[in-house]
């Protein structure tokens, strides 16, 4: 790629595009949020997991990645909000309803409060950005998308939804191959083609979000995946393995049944990027894969990417930020 473009703008109008999933997207994002003002960064939120349940709409990826910038997330658990109560859970028990989604009661108001903006004919743009605001988040989420997309994935049982398979079925079944429901009519939502056309957009960084079923998705919306590769920033990524496995979710478990020719391993998180790639941040215990990954003309950077503390967020926040002016030098 080109970057005499982007070498020659105004740095007063910097801004940068970070692409996201979940919980390990989520702790990237966070680390950005704390060293970027709000005015510099768009989050675009993976939206294949969406789907509705109990006749409420859940946008699981969004409101990960919402709990977490607002501080509510709860750390220990994973997912979900901090201080949660379950009486809801424990009353559709009661009812011998299917309890396998586990709602939290102020998880639950979330969700009726969207349904509900958006039964008034909001779109998922505008739900997500006031529900942020009201829960003091300063920087901007955005979904990928307003069209109704949802992953599915192709199993040794049949095709699932994402969250069938994720939650209900625990990710036990092998999988065989992702598809992208209604990707094909997807528009990129009015939040992301602005950040992609912003004259200051520096750089785009993919968090360490599962490939496969968290960034996929977004990259599989018509156009945004040609874009990436022609567009005048980099384009850079953090590998969610670390020493071939991956920190939470089925990421090893789908990389290992997909029989990739590099197995779990950032190298095969590189060949996956690599038509999109100018740069790549995978952690020191995986330096041994440099040369590798350097031979497919991608930029690697080594560095700690294992999120413990808001230090290390931050850290590897900055460690994004550098590698983009590396690449732009």
């Amino acid at each position: 790629m080109s970057f005499l473009l982007a070498g020659c703008l105004d740095k007063t109008m910097t801004h940068y595009l970070v692409i996201t999933g979940g919980v390990g997207g989520a702790k990237l994002a966070l680390g950005l949020s704390t060293i970027l003002p709000a005015s510099d960064v768009t989050f675009a939120v993976n939206t294949g997991d969406d789907f509705n349940h109990l006749g409420f709409h859940m946008s699981p990826d969004i409101d990960t990645l919402t709990y977490t910038l607002a501080g509510l997330n709860d750390i220990d658990r994973g997912w979900g909000r901090r201080e949660e109560s379950w009486n809801f859970l424990s009353t559709l028990r009661t009812l011998d309803e299917e309890t396998w989604f586990q709602l939290g009661d102020r998880d639950l108001a979330i969700h009726v409060y969207r349904t509900s903006l958006l039964a008034q004919g909001k779109t998922l743009s505008e739900v997500t950005n006031v529900i942020a605001k009201k829960l003091g988040i300063n920087h901007f989420l955005t979904p990928m998308t307003d069209s109704s997309l949802g992953t599915v994935v192709v199993t040794s049982d049949g095709k699932l939804s994402f969250q069938d398979y994720f939650v209900k079925y625990q990710a036990k079944p092998v999988v065989e191959a992702i598809e992208f429901f209604g990707s094909e009519l997807a528009r990129l939502s009015p939040g992301v083609s602005k950040a992609l056309a912003s004259p200051g957009l520096r750089g785009v960084i993919i968090c360490p979000s599962n490939p496969y079923l968290s960034i996929d998705p977004i990259l599989s919306i018509p156009g945004f995946r040609c874009s990436l590769s022609e567009i005048t920033v980099p384009v850079i990524a953090v590998s969610p393995i670390i020493g071939g496995k991956a920190i939470k979710g089925p990421t090893e478990k789908i990389m290992n049944e997909m029989n990739l020719k590099a197995g779990c391993s950032s190298l095969s998180v590189a060949h996956h990027y690599r038509d999109i790639l100018d740069g790549f941040i995978i952690d020191t215990l995986d330096a041994g894969q440099s040369d590798d990954i350097a031979a497919l003309g991608i930029e690697v950077s080594v560095g700690e990417t294992l999120m413990t503390s808001l230090q290390i967020k931050k850290d590897l926040a900055q460690h994004c930020l550098a590698l983009i002016e590396k690449i732009q030098s």
